[in-house]
């Protein structure tokens, strides 16, 4: 018997590392993809194209480049002048005369996937605002990707998002109750806020090489034989079967650097690394460095300052630089460890993500950052260099993905609709 096909949409798609895993994962197919970003949009349909064999006219309608904030706009088309402004140009007619509701047309919608920005959850992000980002905007996007649950009424959805999502009180008023009450009136079930403290899942835990924490949020509609909790039983049974992977299996075996004397300016750029041999590989490029931080990478290794107490690394970091700081500026991959988080920040600078080996004395490429995410090695991604460290960093790890997607899948194939 042929298994069930699961369609699926993807809101705040990024680059794609939630839908890859999921089409990884076989059985799936994505109707849509939405994104405002261009770079990330691009980078998504050209993947249909390269990898999941799409027309470039078909990637062109089923990645959508808008502004989920206008829902209303992106499920129906019709867009007003400002819209087509901005995205009449960058989309397919289809999609902008009629919407989500004209691309999906009568076919069901089985599943409704995505993760909205972080950046106001993130304990991170909140320490550095005053407010504590209770008044960013984006505490509330969840409101769109719960209006179009409501739309499309899919069997189930998957919200994934970080940890501080639990303790983020936007309005004095628990963000996970604002979750769970606005899909509760749409006729979905989710944990209760309590019990979403038990859907933290680490991406090491999927055989990704990194130490990533997320909170998933399953959903499931009320009125079906779909069971909420055997869907989580069935994710945490592909956590204990995986194989942990670490720093070495996936970045150990790319071509190497060597810094140079002194830096130099080609085509335009400031060059601090020379690659050793003749062999490319797409997006393995070395970030530039200046002296001082090579130098103080190639100490920092050697010196295992990794292992050192807070008060060492800020004494170490004063001794070179000649000025105090309250956090430590530098820290290194170890080879033998998943990474740390990969972080958007990587766009600004990469001197918490110091390559393993003192020798090339540098922070990671795009490429080695993509393979800690555990995306595939012949996924291209579109860019500049800072657009491409910044989607890769926002990514849902692809590896993950897939371990989530086989366990939606054994449910809603044998207990869908």
């Amino acid at each position: 018997m042929k298994p069930r096909t699961v369609t699926f949409i993807d809101l705040f798609a990024g680059c794609g590392g939630l839908s890859e895993g999921f089409l990884q994962a076989k059985n799936f197919e994505a109707l849509a993809h939405i994104e405002w970003e261009t770079p990330m949009v691009e980078t998504l349909r050209a993947r249909l194209v390269s990898k999941w064999k799409h027309s470039p006219d078909d990637a062109l309608k089923r990645v959508i480049h808008f502004d989920i904030q206008r829902t209303e706009e992106l499920i129906n088309g019709n867009w007003g002048t400002d819209a087509k402004s901005l995205y009449s140009k960058t989309n397919h007619q289809t999609v902008v005369a009629k919407g989500l509701r004209g691309l999906v047309g009568k076919r069901k919608v089985n599943l409704i996937i995505g993760g909205p920005p972080c950046q106001a959850y993130s304990i991170a992000g909140r320490a550095q605002d005053k407010d504590s980002m209770k008044y960013d905007y984006r505490n509330f996007l969840f409101e769109s990707f719960v209006k179009v649950v409501k739309e499309f009424q899919p069997d189930a959805f998957i919200f994934e998002n970080v940890p501080g999502l639990l303790s983020a009180c936007p309005g004095n008023t628990p963000v996970t109750k604002r979750i769970f009450d606005a899909f509760r009136r749409i006729g979905y079930e989710i944990r209760t806020p309590e019990l979403l403290k038990k859907a933290i899942y680490k991406a090491s835990d999927f055989g990704v090489p990194q130490n990533r924490n997320r909170v998933i949020i399953a959903g499931v509609k009320a009125d079906t034989a779909i069971n909420l909790e055997r869907l989580y039983q069935e994710i945490d049974s592909l956590r204990e079967k995986s194989i942990p992977s670490t720093v070495r299996s996936a970045i150990s075996k790319l071509p190497k650097f060597q810094p140079l004397r002194t830096s130099v300016r080609e085509n335009g750029e400031n060059v601090s690394h020379r690659l050793i041999g003749t062999v490319m590989v797409n997006r393995h490029e070395a970030r530039f460095h200046n002296q001082r931080d090579i130098g103080i990478f190639k100490q920092w290794i050697k010196g295992q300052m990794n292992a050192g107490t807070t008060a060492t690394k800020l004494a170490f970091y004063k001794k070179l630089v000649g000025k105090s700081s309250n956090h430590a500026k530098y820290r290194n991959l170890t080879w033998d460890q998943p990474s740390p988080t990969i972080v958007a920040h990587l766009y600004k600078d990469g001197l918490m993500f110091i390559h393993p080996d003192a020798r090339q004395a540098r922070s990671i490429t795009v490429r080695e950052a993509a393979l800690l995410q555990s995306f595939p090695n012949d996924y291209n991604f579109i860019g500049s260099q800072g657009h491409c460290y910044k989607m890769i960093g926002n990514a849902v790890p692809p590896k993950m993905a897939m371990q989530i997607a086989k366990a939606v899948h054994k449910e809603l194939a044998s207990n869908g609709n």
